[in-house]
């Protein structure tokens, strides 16, 4: 069963991802912005700057769509770290884009369980289907990207299927078409 919360992600607290609209940068912290406002009640909750660092990524992802060079050494120098040290984060964990993705980013699960299941058909169905052509590829009109990941920890809900923040249980490539009619 899909569920009727998929396609519900329009809502102001998910950036857009007009990526034209981001250029040239714009500092996501500037003074008196909500983003700083956030970033500088979160601070005094850890015990050093430094660990605000995943929260802070969050917050630029979710302002702009992807954590870009420039974002990183934006939190860098909000956090007193190198720009070098922050990008090794960012590279570290798959969460953050690096680069910007479709309004609805999509994650097939594709372990080996998932795997057995069809997983592998899933991932193809999705990508005809949004005319993506390959993973990592956003779609010509920028609304998908379609990318494989390793484990969504759903295993006994094979294929488990992440949209934005939504997780749709159970997706085989029938359903494909159904979920994405959802989201247009």
């Amino acid at each position: 069963m899909i569920p009727p919360a998929v396609g519900g992600l329009e809502s102001p607290d998910y950036a857009s991802h007009d990526h034209t609209a981001h250029a040239p940068y714009q500092p996501v912290f500037s003074a008196g912005s909500v983003a700083r406002k956030e970033l500088d009640e979160l601070i005094p909750r850890y015990p050093q700057k430094m660990a605000a660092l995943l929260p802070a990524l969050w917050i630029v992802q979710r302002e702009r769509g992807w954590v870009s060079n420039e974002g990183m050494a934006e939190v860098a120098g909000l956090l007193e770290l190198t720009p070098a040290y922050v990008k090794g984060v960012v590279t570290f964990y798959t969460m953050y884009h690096q680069h910007p993705v479709g309004k609805y980013f999509i994650q097939v699960c594709t372990t080996s369980p998932c795997g057995i299941c069809g997983a592998d058909d899933v991932a193809k169905a999705f990508l005809r289907h949004t005319n993506t052509g390959d993973l990592g590829v956003t779609s010509a009109d920028g609304k998908f990207t379609v990318i494989e990941v390793e484990c969504l920890g759903a295993c006994g809900f094979a294929t488990p299927v992440m949209i934005n923040e939504e997780f749709v249980e159970s997706v085989t490539p029938d359903k494909v078409p159904e979920i994405l009619a959802r989201l247009k």
